[in-house]
């Protein structure tokens, strides 16, 4: 950790916090929480900047579980903010990305952080987005002795970096962490030259044209190509309560959190790959999963589920969606509904598991790009969109498998084809 972190513990949560003449910003972890590596990262980074203004506190969760529980803390990673002795504004919760991070530090320090004077970046190619198709695409087209930025919201990685163990990613010994497959995609880049700019949040982008155009906060990219690259995130439960209650109840990572529901009955929602092998991973400390699926059969694999229904500590209610979500300072229950029979009734759980699937990122992109009616991005086998110059690798396009090796795929071939677009250009 920078100097400017403290790690301390609940015999020193007074001196350190309670009685700190600056804003605090407190971020309760674990061990083992892919989220939480890349959250210490992301403070590194965010105390160097805003150091002056912050104070920056972590406490681990485990060994501090009395402090923990007084605060109402259910989940790893936990970020509370703090000034003058008090809680204030929203807690973070989860997968928190930097953007997240950077409006509550700055909402809580009074926007005092002074801003770098704007600087102007020209390249050849800018690669939007940080994971495993943004950094394939970096490597072969830096190696291509094209200069290449990488721009990335958050720290590089994507969703990979959060995972805590990856098994099924070709030429590793079987299982490798997420976050080591990502550094060493990033070093790779670096070596053959491509520039990494993290952190950066994207304001506008102008994609027409023969240069493409994208403001960050504090600089202006100008580039011959753009590969879009952003990924997609975890789709949230679109029940009433679930902005409420997540982080006291409402979970998105099963190895994050499972472990705090040992012996307690919890629900699973989704019927895809991740909802059915999430379902079994928890049943190492829950009493009982129940996992709610709105249809009436699985999206995942046929072994997979067929571990799941063999499991007797499973069980599954079909054609249901959850609509909202019961409790005080932690879910207690959900009204569930049927969506055949419409009947609607309470369902006890101490806690819920969401697996809904991804939405892309795209946000800026609309009216911009032709987008499918989900949000995806359109292109061809050679990672082409409609305007020239513009190209797409990874989960924010339209097709059907979304893997890490199918994203690295998509990145290798958008890095080919923007070398030979800008070559021919010449």
């Amino acid at each position: 950790m920078g100097e400017r972190i403290i790690y301390t513990n609940a015999e020193n949560f007074e001196r350190e916090v309670k009685n700190s003449e600056l804003p605090v910003v407190v971020t309760f972890y674990s061990e083992d929480c892919a989220p939480c590596s890349s959250l210490t990262n992301m403070l590194r980074r965010m105390a160097e900047t805003y150091g002056e203004y912050m104070k920056f506190v972590m406490i681990h969760r485990q060994q501090n579980r009395q402090l923990a529980e007084t605060l109402k803390v259910k989940s790893s990673p936990t970020v509370i903010f703090f000034r003058n002795g008090e809680e204030v504004c929203s807690r973070l919760n989860g997968y928190i990305d930097s953007l997240e991070l950077r409006r509550g530090i700055e909402n809580v320090s009074g926007g005092k952080c002074t801003r770098k004077e704007r600087q102007k970046v020209h390249c050849d190619v800018l690669i939007l987005g940080g994971g495993p198709a943004g950094l394939s695409a970096a490597i072969y087209a830096a190696r291509a002795k094209l200069f290449s930025v990488v721009i990335d919201e958050s720290l590089t990685g994507g969703q990979v970096a959060t995972t805590f163990h990856v098994a099924n990613y070709p030429g590793t010994n079987g299982v490798v962490r997420g976050i080591d497959l990502m550094e060493n995609m990033k070093k790779q880049a670096i070596d053959f030259g491509a520039q990494i700019d993290d952190l950066k949040e994207t304001i506008d982008i102008s994609i027409e044209g023969e240069e493409k155009y994208l403001k960050t906060e504090d600089t202006d990219y100008y580039a011959k190509s753009l590969i879009i690259a952003t990924g997609s995130t975890p789709r949230k439960l679109p029940a009433e309560g679930e902005s409420e209650f997540r982080g006291r109840g409402v979970h998105y990572c099963a190895t994050c959190d499972g472990a705090f529901y040992q012996d307690a009955n919890v629900l699973v929602i989704g019927g895809g790959n991740s909802a059915v092998e999430e379902a079994v991973f928890l049943t190492r400390y829950a009493r009982h999963v129940t996992i709610i699926l709105r249809g009436d059969q699985f999206q995942a694999p046929k072994a997979a589920v067929d571990e799941a229904l063999a499991n007797p500590n499973i069980s599954v209610v079909w054609n249901t969606e959850v609509r909202k979500i019961n409790g005080d300072n932690f879910v207690k229950s959900v009204m569930i509904e049927n969506l055949k029979t419409k009947e609607v009734k309470e369902m006890e759980t101490d806690g819920l598991f969401v697996y809904i699937g991804m939405e892309p990122k795209t946000g800026l992109l609309k009216g911009k790009l032709e987008l499918n009616e989900y949000g995806y991005i359109n292109a061809d086998e050679n990672m082409r969109t409609t305007i020239p110059g513009v190209f797409v690798a990874g989960d924010v396009r339209v097709k059907e498998i979304r893997q890490i090796a199918t994203a690295v795929s998509d990145g290798v071939v958008a890095g080919i084809m923007v070398e030979k677009y800008i070559n021919g250009k010449q």
